[in-house]
């Protein structure tokens, strides 16, 4: 046997998507003009796949930053904060983070995906139970698989059935611990919190939320589905991740619980990675003074997701079920969605294409994330070439053009 024949059906289901004439899961942004603007095959094209939903990625004072960092700190850390220590960044950075969630510890990961890998596989033990929804991260997924804690999946933002898995559990000793998020980064849907936390309460467990996606774009002051929710005290432990809203890479968590920095010494993936570069840590800790101080920028993502979102469900084009900066077009066949795919991207916009199994319930979806950004002209622009390209290939049938 080969050491790559058990990945032959992916490589096949990757030759059929690529027949479009391009890889979607390839595509080289040759040069980044702007949070929404890249070149693309020599060709500027309209960026609605970034996660860049506050569009700091060319802020001047985040750049400014990471440049006077790099200049006085060099270009990395060359090790992990255990062996080679911490930099006086990484400290400012997760004290910041504690303060902006009202928590009293942070925790500085290297990617958001090592945060969930090792919060998730370090709290829960072998006699405990992780409770996932059906709809999670892969990293979630994956750290459910590294730790020792039996897995329970409920279906997706199905409180009752929650409820009935952790009734059958009412005789077990071991720890509960739910794990959901704020926004869901497929359809771009949000947790039933409330019902959630009711039922967390009821029977004594403990309550992780992943607010990757939505930090930055829910509750008052950016914090996510929890402070949107008015839920913040009750969520025991809060992950995220640097590499959407703020605009860099890298993850973290925040918790009150009095022993959470024993994690320092526990979590593997934070004791045996390099820390992020000084660079990064600086324009991260700027970027998050920004969310604080600058709620207009929340104001501009949502007035465009509501334009958006508002039109393309006007044109009759089946999206997720909640409002979010994930704006997910379902399309009933992969052939159909690669091809919606491709047509785009030559006409100069760029999105996701989300093909079983990665997506629910098998469906593919051309995944846009909206930005703040993003110019009304370029969303007019956007919707208009979605239409257009809707009803040449049947896709919209019924399709009206949008003015601008």
């Amino acid at each position: 046997m080969g050491l790559f024949d058990r990945f032959q059906p992916l490589i096949s289901s990757l030759d059929e998507v690529s027949a479009c004439g391009a890889n979607p899961f390839g595509v080289n942004l040759e040069r980044v003009l702007s949070p929404t603007e890249a070149v693309v095959n020599g060709k500027e094209t309209l960026l609605l796949g970034t996660n860049n939903y506050l569009g700091l990625t060319f802020d001047r004072r985040c750049v400014d930053a990471a440049r006077q960092a790099l200049e006085v700190s060099g270009t990395g850390t060359t090790g992990s904060r255990i062996a080679n220590g911490s930099y006086s960044g990484h400290t400012k950075l997760e004290q910041a983070l504690a303060a902006y969630y009202q928590r009293d510890h942070g925790l500085v990961f290297t990617t958001g995906y090592q945060a969930n890998l090792g919060v998730i596989s370090t709290i829960a033990g072998p006699d405990d139970f992780l409770l996932i929804d059906s709809d999670s991260h892969a990293s979630i997924y994956d750290a459910c698989r590294l730790g020792s804690a039996k897995v329970i999946r409920f279906k997706h933002n199905d409180a009752k059935d929650l409820d009935k898995r952790l009734q059958r559990l009412s005789g077990e000793k071991g720890n509960k611990v739910i794990i959901v998020e704020g926004i869901y980064s497929m359809l771009g849907d949000t947790a039933p919190l409330q019902e959630i936390v009711e039922i967390k309460n009821k029977h004594g467990a403990y309550l992780v939320v992943d607010e990757a996606h939505s930090l930055g774009v829910l509750g008052a002051n950016g914090r996510g589905l929890a402070e949107h929710a008015g839920l913040d005290d009750d969520v025991d432990i809060i992950v995220g991740t640097f590499s959407k809203s703020l605009g860099a890479v890298g993850g973290f968590a925040v918790s009150s619980h009095p022993e959470f920095e024993i994690l320092r010494v526990a979590c593997r993936p934070y004791m045996f990675t390099a820390s992020l570069p000084p660079s990064v840590i600086a324009s991260v800790t700027t970027a998050l003074e920004i969310i604080e101080k600058e709620p207009k920028l929340r104001d501009n993502l949502w007035a465009n997701v509501n334009y958006v979102y508002d039109s393309l469900d006007r044109l009759g084009f089946r999206l997720g079920p909640t409002k979010s900066p994930i704006i997910a077009v379902h399309i009933e066949s992969r052939e159909l969605a690669t091809h919606v795919w491709h047509e785009l991207l030559g006409a100069g916009v760029y999105v996701n294409l989300a093909l079983p199994p990665a997506t629910p319930g098998s469906t593919s979806l051309l995944r846009c994330s909206i930005c703040a950004a993003h110019k009304r002209e370029q969303l007019e622009a956007i919707v208009r070439t979605l239409a257009e390209i809707g009803e040449r290939t049947s896709l919209l049938p019924r399709a009206r053009a949008v003015g601008a």
